[in-house]
């Protein structure tokens, strides 16, 4: 593999890794609270959906990102309802969320465009462009700098940028914020908190709208950047994959960074190279698919080391009078 065609693999895994990250670090802070959210991958599919349906129906790609991430924090109201206020089951209700928009999404694309559950594809002002950075044109024939600057770091769309500035961005408030203290002790020991006269309700309330933000910025970007409009189950198991991410990356945004990387490199390797010889043998470009998938198994299982929750993720928290 030349010195190009590495560059080329790597910029494909930051474009690839992109929706893993900005749903990984959606369901960072919603499980740092202690609410599991299953829903990651209706969430993004809802914000797909809406957000290519609109930018098409408009031509604008902005007003087409505020419905995608308006339909994600729908889809957090009725999570942060049926988990926190009404205290059900937090893996239930993301799993009917997942089914609500994996049919919904189809039944109204189906309705409105007539194209088999998908929308029109998105041209000009509809979709995200990429942007190059300041001097990259200039620089591009400056040995090694020049490659990396112009072809992995320029070229991406606003909303990649704007993922890579989340992680350090989630890093300070959760540990170096007062809200973020709060919000992390609600995950271990939500009675400490409301013992000190802070709203349990409301910091998970605000954890899950956070965490809808992030999908609908994840799902938007799939369906208005990576690709030009929306197709049927577009987001392919990404919310699995983010949550397998975030159980890799025990929790911490530079970590979930890495892990997020990692799956994203797979993907591009196995989209770029159809069959891989390794010691003479080759490796099937369906066993490279899979490999993400496969991964994500292996680190649910738990073989990738020990991860543990937030103490008090998963359970309803009941005041006491």
């Amino acid at each position: 593999m030349d010195f190009l065609t590495l560059l080329q693999v790597l910029d494909s895994t930051v474009r690839l890794a992109t929706p893993l990250l900005l749903a990984c670090l959606a369901g960072l802070f919603s499980e740092r609270a202690g609410i599991f959210d299953i829903g990651l991958e209706g969430k993004m599919l809802a914000a797909a959906f809406f957000s290519a349906a609109v930018a098409y129906v408009t031509g604008s790609v902005w007003i087409g990102l505020l419905a995608g991430v308006t339909a994600s924090l729908a889809f957090s109201v009725i999570h942060g309802v049926a988990s926190i206020t009404f205290r059900g089951n937090q893996l239930i209700s993301g799993v009917a969320l997942n089914f609500l928009a994996a049919g919904l999404t189809v039944l109204i694309a189906q309705t409105w465009f007539n194209q088999g559950g998908r929308t029109p594809s998105l041209t000009g002002n509809a979709r995200f462009e990429p942007i190059t950075l300041p001097f990259a044109e200039t620089l591009q024939n400056v040995p090694i700098f020049g490659p990396i600057y112009y072809e992995l770091i320029s070229g991406h769309s606003i909303l990649v940028y704007v993922a890579a500035l989340a992680v350090p961005a989630t890093w300070y408030i959760l540990f170096r914020t007062r809200f973020g203290l709060r919000l992390r002790a609600v995950g271990e020991n939500p009675a400490a908190v409301d013992t000190a006269g802070v709203s349990v309700v409301g910091l998970r309330f605000a954890a899950v709208m956070i965490c809808g933000v992030l999908c609908g910025l994840a799902g938007a970007y799939l369906a208005t950047s990576l690709s030009a409009g929306f197709v049927k189950d577009m987001t392919a198991g990404r919310g699995y994959i983010a949550l397998a991410a975030l159980i890799f990356a025990k929790w911490r945004p530079w970590y979930a960074l890495m892990a997020c990387l990692l799956f994203g490199f797979l993907e591009a390797i196995a989209n770029r190279f159809q069959n891989i010889e390794v010691i003479g043998f080759v490796i099937p470009v369906q066993f490279m698919q899979a490999l993400p998938y496969i991964l994500t198994v292996v680190i649910l299982a738990g073989f990738v080391g020990k991860a543990i929750p937030p103490r008090a993720g998963g359970e309803p928290y009941v005041k006491e009078r």
